[in-house]
């Protein structure tokens, strides 16, 4: 399927790992001009090279905190500077660390309010005129399946991710007049870096084996495993695409039915 993304200047949140770096794969290889942030200088640089290794192209990397506005304000400047526009952003953080409602403080909701939720709308403003000028737009929110089914031991993601898929929602009805799409994908267990972080917290309180912990995981998923970043990268690009024109507002779960709600 073509997907009609050669040359769209694409944005790409915490792209250096995990999802991020599986999305700005894929659009890099579908011929789009990517750009990828992430706080951490060197694993910009290594996801940077693995990219061009996979698909033969450049990204621009652009170190950023994506708790702060100015921040996140100076990527985009940068980004424009270099291409001119934005045609589309994948809004995206690393997950908040887990625990139950007994394990986190107050003041910890607002951590990962500013880190979810917040990175989210500071990026959305600042890449919308862009968009509106030239009539053509695609934001897609990384949320997590925990926006549906929320689990116990994420109560943190649980919070602060749901907000995203209300303001998503918000946008996509402002601005589809101007021909741009906003959607949220949420993801169930998918192996990554986060994952893996989510079992080693699993086995060292409940004194589980990672095997223990991994099947745990699995066992609400009637595919009978994890997803892959292949899998969700290339439904990203999708709803990127040409052919997701009519498609907003929506919640996306790419979670193998693990979300039993209808």
């Amino acid at each position: 399927m073509e997907l009609g993304l050669k040359d769209k200047v694409a944005f790409v949140m915490a792209g250096s790992k995990g999802l991020g770096k599986g999305v700005a794969t894929k659009l890099a290889y579908e011929g789009a001009q990517v750009v990828i942030t992430s706080r951490n200088i060197e694993n910009l640089r290594q996801a940077q090279e693995e990219i061009k290794n996979v698909t033969g192209r450049e990204v621009l990397i652009i170190p950023m905190d994506a708790t702060k506005k100015d921040d996140i304000q100076k990527a985009v400047d940068e980004t424009i500077k270099k291409f001119g526009t934005i045609h589309i952003l994948f809004a995206n953080s690393g997950g908040p660390p887990p625990g139950t409602f007994f394990d986190v403080k107050p003041e910890d909701y607002l951590s990962a309010i500013n880190l979810n939720l917040m990175s989210t709308i500071y990026a959305v403003y600042a890449v919308i005129p862009y968009m509106m000028k030239q009539n053509w737009g695609r934001i897609i929110a990384s949320t997590s399946m925990t926006v549906k089914q929320p689990l116990d031991s994420l109560i943190l993601s649980n919070v602060s991710r749901i907000g995203v898929v209300s303001f998503i929602k918000s946008v996509s009805n402002a601005v589809a007049p101007y021909g741009i799409t906003a959607n949220c994908v949420a993801p169930a267990y998918t192996m990554t870096e986060r994952i893996k972080h989510l079992v080693e917290a699993q086995v060292k309180k409940e004194g589980v084996s990672e095997e223990v912990a991994q099947k745990s995981m699995i066992k609400d998923i009637p595919m009978g495993r994890m997803g892959t970043v292949e899998e969700f990268a290339s439904t990203v690009a999708f709803l990127a695409s040409e052919n997701a024109s009519f498609i907003t507002g929506i919640l996306l779960p790419i979670d193998g039915g693990y979300v039993k709600g209808i």
